[in-house]
């Protein structure tokens, strides 16, 4: 019998925010492209796998290897899925994040494309907000930390056009209720963060409660109740609810 768990591929998201002069902040989700083997059409916060150069440069820093490397492959991932540079120090110009965002594109090293713009990294610009490991297994499984980072200033998001084929601006509240009214779809651990998301009014809330639960590890397990799945979430992880009915479109 497998062990649940075991040890999966480690992976990063980023829930980039930016405040607004009246209302909650508004989050970056891009739309991933139908032909994607996994959640194909949804709208998901960028993010990936970590890769062996997200290692190889977090070898390099001090703290914890892997929460460092999935920092380092939250930041990759959004300059590569979305051209906006949060984690860079200092910020580059459009010129530049132009040139390391195709670079990365053609599979080119981060840690070279930063030395060669002389570029470094400022991780504390991401906040850990929450982590998942699903424990059913399940196709591309990871052991994802999702971060909360504040938007540059003057940010132009653009999708990628391979991966992600749109990239758009709206609060979680919002977001939640174009799901349900059938206008997108959502993966569940995106649905479950939204959910905790709209609890907030500003970037400062969510941060205070990540503090609080992001090291917390929800395995977002799924039970049969009366015929039909159910996610299950344990206590504590700082959702507002610990179980969710399950509909096929709401797999991650």
């Amino acid at each position: 019998m497998s062990d649940e768990r075991a040890p999966l591929p480690l992976a990063a998201t980023v829930v980039l925010m930016r405040e607004m002069p009246a209302g909650p902040p508004e989050l970056l989700m891009l739309e991933r492209a139908s032909s994607m083997a996994f959640a194909a059409g949804a709208l998901v916060f960028p993010g990936g796998r970590v890769d062996p150069g997200d290692y190889a440069l977090a070898e390099q820093l001090s703290g914890d290897r892997d929460e460092n490397a999935q920092r380092i492959a939250a930041i990759r991932e959004t300059i590569e899925e979305a051209g906006i540079p949060v984690g860079l120090d200092p910020l580059p110009s459009p010129a530049v994040l132009e040139e390391i965002r195709n670079a990365l594109s053609q599979g080119r090293d981060f840690a070279d494309l930063l030395r060669q713009a002389d570029l470094g990294l400022d991780l504390n610009a991401l906040t850990p907000f929450a982590r998942w490991r699903p424990a059913n297994r399940v196709t591309r499984a990871y052991d994802t930390r999702f971060f909360l980072a504040a938007a540059p200033e003057n940010a132009i998001e653009t999708a990628d056009g391979g991966e992600s084929v749109r990239a758009l601006w709206s609060t979680a509240q919002a977001l939640l209720d174009d799901a349900e009214a059938g206008h997108h779809h959502l993966v569940f651990p995106t649905l479950c963060n939204l959910h905790r998301l709209a609890q907030f009014a500003s970037l400062e809330e969510a941060k205070a409660d990540g503090a609080l639960h992001a090291h917390h590890l929800a395995s977002g397990r799924v039970e049969q109740r009366d015929g039909v799945d159910w996610l299950y979430i344990e206590e504590g992880m700082g959702y507002p609810f610990t179980s969710i009915l399950l509909d096929a479109k709401l797999r991650g």
